[in-house]
Parts: structure tokens; sequence; C-alpha cells
């Protein structure tokens, strides 16, 4: 059975506080409907200070998805790590921990925005080192034991629900990532197909003697969204994945590498390329693909036609798949 995965980031350019607020409700019940139907798993991200309100909270969206949901996983994909107090994001992700029964999954990266390290007034050139600081201090921090943090003997409570601690990753596109992830045994996950960054992070968990797994993208991971019409759908709504697309390539350089990378600079060049695709019900059945990532609320998507994407995605292709 393929993942089946639904995406939220609750964009939604000139929004207002009304809008929004409608957004985020609307987003936790299509949570609510999915984990009914089977969906595997709530995909969310958190960037910061962004003109369209791209989420900043994204444990706080968690909570509210854990509370709405009995089954699904949460995944935050990714997690800015050295904008996070250590001591107090191992407090956040315990408690969702002990909230959800062990459903969050957290991926750790250092992001790819100086701006958003500005805006905390955290030093860009630090990020590795406060990065390796943040993955060895919430580990410490759920066991429940004392341990020493800047010069100081502590002990973080409450522990976790999982065992020996809950699911976390290290994120990224670079050596520098999978060096981190092999050396603390932690999973890697790369934030684009790159199969010779997995091979270099076996490499490494060998040199280091721990062990780890990949969780790696396909070497296609659409963002999907289903319609009866596609052709009426890219008209009315191509606007919104072209914004989203072109966000996402304001913030890559040359050496950033994500599954979402789009060249595109018009609704008809997303279309052509790929990475956005708009299927009816059984377009998307014949894609077969192992990971269906729906994205229903894409880049200001009016809510209503996230609806219909989602209840078409769960009523006439989820059944469908084997």
């Amino acid at each position: 059975m393929p993942v089946t995965v639904v995406r939220f980031n609750l964009v939604e350019p000139d929004a207002t506080p009304a809008s929004l607020s409608a957004r985020y409700q609307a987003a936790v019940e299509m949570a609510t409907y999915a984990d009914d139907r089977g969906i595997t798993t709530v995909q969310t991200e958190e960037h910061h200070g962004v003109a369209n309100n791209w989420l900043p909270s994204p444990f706080a969206f968690a909570g509210a998805v854990f509370g709405a949901t009995r089954r699904l996983a949460v995944t935050v994909s990714a997690v800015i790590g050295p904008l996070h107090d250590p001591l107090r994001l191992a407090e956040e992700i315990a408690v969702l921990d002990l909230l959800s029964g062990g459903r969050l999954v957290t991926v750790a990266g250092i992001g790819y925005r100086p701006e958003e390290y500005a805006l905390f007034d955290v030093d860009w050139k630090r990020r590795g080192e406060l990065q390796d600081e943040l993955l060895e201090t919430v580990l410490k921090a759920w066991t429940g034991e004392e341990f020493t943090y800047r010069g100081r003997t502590l002990r973080v409570t409450p522990r976790p629900f999982s065992d020996p601690h809950p699911l976390l990753l290290v994120g990224g596109s670079s050596r520098a990532a999978a060096r981190r992830a092999a050396r603390l045994g932690l999973p890697f996950f790369p934030s684009a197909h790159l199969p010779e960054l997995e091979a270099y992070y076996k490499e490494r968990l060998i040199e280091y003697g721990t062990e780890g797994w990949t969780m790696m993208p396909g070497a296609e991971t659409p963002l999907l969204h289903i319609a009866e019409d596609p052709d009426r759908a890219w008209a009315a709504y191509g606007s919104h994945f072209l914004h989203e697309a072109r966000t996402y390539a304001s913030w890559q350089s040359g050496d950033i590498r994500s599954a979402v990378r789009s060249a595109a600079t018009t609704v008809e060049e997303l279309r052509a390329e790929g990475v956005y695709r708009i299927l009816t019900p059984d377009q998307c059945v014949a894609q077969g693909l192992d990971n269906l990532v729906l994205h229903p609320l894409s880049g200001g998507m009016p809510v209503d036609e996230g609806w219909r994407s989602l209840r078409l995605f769960c009523e006439s292709v989820l059944p469908r798949l084997d």
C-alpha cells in the first residue's frame, strides 16, 4: 500500500486574520476527515517572516491535528533546529509525543534562509554548531536523567512516550548533514532524491560504528491535486501552484537541493514541468506512485476547492490503491 500524505503549509497571500483563521480550522478538519479514511500522514513545515503567511509554528499545528485524529502521523519536515532553544524543543516534542501516543515525526534541518536567522538574532555562521548542540541536547533530555548543558547539571521532564525517544531524523542535502546523522546514530532524511548522499551516510555509519536508516524522497514525488477536469482546474487555480513554486525558487540557491524545485515562470510551464500535477482520479491511480502527496491548500488555494480535491482523493483514489 503506498504512503499517503496530506501536506499543509497554510500559505495565503493577502490573508485577513479571519480568512487565515478559517484556513487553519479547515486544515484541522481536513486532517480529521483524512484520518477517518486511512490517510497515512499529515506533513507540515516551518518558515518565518514570509509575506504569504507560511506556517511558522508547526508543533502548535501538530498539537491541534493530534487532538482531532487518532491514527495518522504528523511529520514536521522540517523544523529549523538552530532557531529553537534545545531544552524547550525537547519539552515540546515530548509533550506532543505523549499526547499523540508516538505519532510525531520530526525532521531537524538547519534551513536555507539567512533572513530567518536574522529575525531571531541567531548567527547564521554558527548554524552547524548550534544544530549539533540541539540534537545532542534533546537526545540527552529525553532520557529523563541528569546531564550537563552549558556548564549546568539539569534534568528535563516529562519523558516522552516513545522508547527510546520520539522519531527524530536529520534532514538536509549536504555531507555535513549526513555526517551529523551518522555520528549521532539518527536516521537521515535527504531533502531530495540523492542516492550518492545516502551512500555517503551509510559509509559514515560504518566509520562511526552507529546504526541508522534513510528516508529519502523518490526520484519523482510530485505534489498532487485531484480534479474531475484538470484543464479547468489549471485555468482556475494554476496561479496558486505557481505562487508556491516561485516562492520556493526565490529561496533556493544553486547548492540547495529540494524535492520541490521548479524553474517555471508561467502556469503553462509549471504544468508541463510535472512538479505539481492536477490529475483525475483515474490518472492518479495510473501514476503508480509509492508516495502520494496531496496538497489541497497549495499557495492559498480556496478552501472549497481544497475540500473537493481531498474528497475526490479519499473517495475515488484511496480505495483503489494496493
